[in-house]
């Protein structure tokens, strides 16, 4: 019982909201009437000392009439303005037919079909025909017309083809404005409940945007506030009440670095950005989780913006404990790695040793130690030299590079390699129609790509292939410091045996190989060198019609012209540690 109240309730409310918002509401057309009740009224009462009548007692009738008129003005208005009682129909009917016998007397006091107030049958007729129902408002315009008519013959030197005329007229008038108003009427009614659709939708998103618990700004196409809500007046320690229609970019990078910039950048380019992560003043301030949406409108250059975000500070602090405990178990397991794959060597090189230093060996078999300590001491010398370039991947200086031309390089190396030629492997490149700028270090990025091309050719097999792909694409796969803007993407297909899918999430580790003599560092120095450049590096197989692994390389890119699109990339140096 209780709900189907509120549901009453709800729609009673609605019902009101729709007869508020329509255009032709009662209310609002009975203002007008009190409104041009009270002008006729004025204006005859300030003409009767000036022109008085000419009828006998004609002016004292008339000063009475306009009393009446105003005073029932005075009552109607207080009755549906003042005390804001709904006007019933009973109700419209009586101020509609007052207000044709009111002008049928001011008529008939002024001359009757030769009154200058004769035309004011049209706006009684129109008023019918806009508060009651098509019938009603026709048979109002047809008593309005009567009642002319009695006036005017009533009054004496009227003639009649005159009086007929215009009262026909009022009739005529009378049945197209009821048609009118009924449909002006069902039209009013429509709009209004749109408006009210608009109305309760607003207070809805209101009241939510009132208590959510994140933070919602936006700005304008100049760079002015023009919402926040109470979560970002909150986060950001902002007045509402004096940052609302000033510039507050420059504001919002002072309190949270980075988030002004990101508004700014997503006006620039009209494009959405669906993840950016502010940087702290200090060690100790707040770090957000920024998105933002521009909202596009005609005829404007900068759409406004709007910056949805959320204090993710112990979410970051809780990560970073996280990331610094695997960092640590990860040196524990290369290290154990690191001296497993030396243990090794140095075992045979021991052996070789002792049994040479022995003296009890021949000349041959002393050549053939001497020689395994040799290859084991090579081999010992191979591994270290890949663990420290693995050691030392970062990125110190970056400068915008080409990286089509990094790949082209790449490509024509590892067709001269002995690998490529041996095992007759071609290797194709397509590039993209325009320079793709990388900002980074050229040799860090050329022996990445470099690893992952004669990779490829290493497991293409006899007479494989391997093909490279480079294009332009926009996403927002890469760090959510860098937003969702141009990423390159290379891809590498060998016709090889493909990767298991249970060896997956193992070939970038190091030390970890399917390649006999291979150290286990090739694949995971690539993995460091495209995270130190804000990438990341995906494996999967080919389709099922073709057989081969597909790698496949992103990595943020500047504009084409080389210039540094984002000032402040990681503070201009990206470390893997």
């Amino acid at each position: 019982m209780a709900s189907e109240s509120n549901n009453d309730l709800a729609q009673g409310d609605r019902a009101a909201l729709v007869a508020e918002d329509n255009p032709a509401a009662p209310r609002r057309v009975l203002a007008w009437i009190y409104l041009g009740r009270i002008a006729l009224a004025a204006a005859l009462l300030a003409r009767l000392p000036v022109e008085p009548i000419e009828r006998t007692d004609g002016t004292a009738y008339l000063a009475a009439l306009m009393g009446v008129a105003i005073l029932f003005s005075a009552l109607s208005f207080g009755y549906t303005h003042s005390l804001q009682r709904r006007p019933s129909q009973p109700f419209l009917y009586i101020q509609v037919i007052f207000d044709a016998l009111l002008l049928t007397g001011v008529v008939y006091l002024t001359g009757g079909e030769r009154s200058m107030f004769s035309p004011l049958y049209i706006l009684v007729i129109s008023a019918g025909a806009l508060l009651l129902p098509m019938v009603g408002g026709i048979l109002i315009g047809l008593f309005a017309s009567i009642l002319f008519f009695l006036a005017a013959v009533a009054t004496p030197g009227s003639g009649a083809t005159t009086i007929f005329i215009q009262a026909g007229l009022f009739a005529i008038v009378a049945i197209i404005t009821g048609y009118l108003g009924d449909r002006l009427r069902q039209t009013g009614a429509a709009l209004g409940e749109v408006q009210t659709e608009l109305r309760l939708l607003r207070l809805d998103t209101d009241d939510i945007l009132e208590t959510v618990g994140t933070g919602i700004l936006t700005v304008d196409g100049r760079g002015r506030l023009v919402y926040l809500n109470p979560a970002a007046a909150e986060i950001l320690s902002l007045s509402p009440s004096r940052w609302l229609d000033r510039e507050i970019l420059a504001q919002l990078d002072s309190i949270a670095p980075g988030l002004g910039e990101v508004i700014d950048r997503t006006a620039l380019a009209r494009r959405p950005i669906s993840r950016y992560e502010t940087k702290p003043l200090e060690d100790d301030t707040f770090i957000l989780g920024v998105s933002t949406t521009p909202l596009e409108r005609d005829g404007q250059e900068r759409p406004p913006v709007t910056a949805i975000f959320q204090d993710i500070t112990e979410k970051k602090r809780v990560e970073g404990l996280r990331r610094r405990a695997e960092r640590l178990e990860a040196v524990a397991e290369l290290s154990a790695s690191l001296a497993h794959e030396i243990k090794n060597p140095l075992a045979s090189i021991r052996s070789a040793v002792e049994q040479i230093a022995s003296g009890k060996v021949t000349e041959e078999d002393q050549r053939f130690l001497g020689s395994l300590v040799v290859r084991e001491s090579d081999r010992l010398s191979r591994l270290l030299g890949d663990f420290i370039d693995f050691a030392r991947v970062r990125v110190v200086s970056p400068t915008p590079v080409e990286f089509s031309a990094i790949v082209g390089a790449v490509v024509d190396v590892v067709r001269s390699h002995p690998d490529t030629t041996e095992r007759r492997v071609s290797v194709t490149f397509n590039g993209p129609d325009g320079p793709v700028y990388i900002l980074g270090e050229e040799d860090l990025l050329h022996r990445a790509v470099f690893n992952l091309a004669l990779n490829a050719v290493q497991w293409a097999g006899e007479g494989g292939s391997v093909d490279l792909s480079l294009d332009d694409i926009r996403s927002d796969l890469l760090s959510p410091a860098l937003g969702a803007f141009q990423i390159a993407r290379l891809a590498i297909k060998d016709s090889g045996p493909g990767v298991p899918e249970e060896l997956r999430e193992q070939i970038f580790d190091p030390f970890f190989t399917g390649r006999k003599g291979g150290t286990g560092l090739g694949l995971a120095l690539v993995q460091r060198a495209v995270e130190a450049h804000g990438g990341a590096i995906y494996v999967d197989n080919n389709s099922e019609e073709q057989a081969g692994a597909v790698f496949c390389l992103y990595l943020p890119t500047l504009p084409a012209n080389g210039e540094l699109w984002l000032a402040d990339t990681k503070e201009n140096e990206a470390v893997t540690q």
